[in-house]
């Protein structure tokens, strides 16, 4: 048994075998399998993914032939071995034909008669190290899930992948909205300053300036002071639902600016 775990399109059988196998793995061999989920364009990349994945085994050389590995659901998807519940072969067979024999046999041969040794590796496109697609699928990703995700922090991909909006461009969007003057916004002192607070937490948010240097952008506070801002900001926009839809409106309006 190597150590290349290869499956069909269900993140599920990964996992599943990861669980069942890695301790076995770990005491015979010394090591243990590594995987990872990618979020993917499947019309530009699944199916070149997929071929490479079962050309795997081949290319590591523990096999000759991708149909020799056992561990490896290139058999079922040939049509050498039955089907397991877990693994779910019908999204990657579509592309290769409407009947199901006539799939298999395109599929077939589409991996078995590729040059290998030309043949590129689609994990060398990855963006962040888990986005695989075109410039607007990559895009189409920042916009719809990584705007609003505030935890750079336990996943650090996100901080280069989250659209970037200037400052000088959070300060004339608040100002626009609020009817202020730049200083107003910037500056301490008044109390009760809604514009301002809005202001640090879409700035902290859209940004990718550190708290430190928002602090002295925002007159020389201290970046625990914009930190704490940001989540008292955080903490009042789920009372307050016409808060929360003005600064989703705002945010809205900066990344597509």
């Amino acid at each position: 048994m190597g150590k290349h775990f290869t499956g069909g399109n269900n993140a599920y059988s990964i996992r599943g075998i990861k669980t069942l196998l890695t301790k076995r793995v770990i005491k015979e061999f010394g090591y243990h399998s590594v995987y990872r989920v990618i979020l993917l364009d499947a019309n530009e990349y699944l199916i070149l993914l997929s071929r490479y994945i079962h050309l795997n085994p081949v290319r590591a050389k523990i096999v000759t032939h991708p149909l020799e590995y056992s561990w490896s659901s290139y058999p079922v998807f040939a049509g050498k071995r039955q089907r397991p519940d877990w693994l779910t072969m019908e999204t990657v067979l579509s592309y290769f034909g409407e009947e199901k024999k006539k799939a298999i046999a395109n599929y077939k041969s589409y991996v078995e008669k590729i040059n290998r040794e030309t043949m590129e590796d689609p994990n060398k496109n990855l963006i962040g190290g888990f986005i695989l697609g075109g410039t607007g699928f990559v895009n189409w990703v920042k916009d719809k899930f990584l705007s609003t995700r505030n935890d750079e922090k336990e996943i650090p991909q996100l901080k280069k992948l989250k659209p970037k909006v200037t400052l000088k461009t959070i300060i004339q969007s608040v100002c626009d909205e609020f009817g202020y003057r730049e200083e107003q916004v910037k500056m301490r002192g008044r109390k009760d300053n809604k514009a301002r607070a809005i202001a640090i937490y879409l700035a902290r948010d859209l940004s990718g300036v550190s708290c430190k240097d928002l602090g002295a952008f925002f007159d020389g506070i201290s970046g625990a002071a914009i930190t704490m801002k940001y989540n008292q900001m955080n903490a009042e926009m789920m009372r307050n639902k016409k808060l929360s839809d003005k600064i989703a409106t705002l945010k809205k309006q900066l990344l597509n600016f």
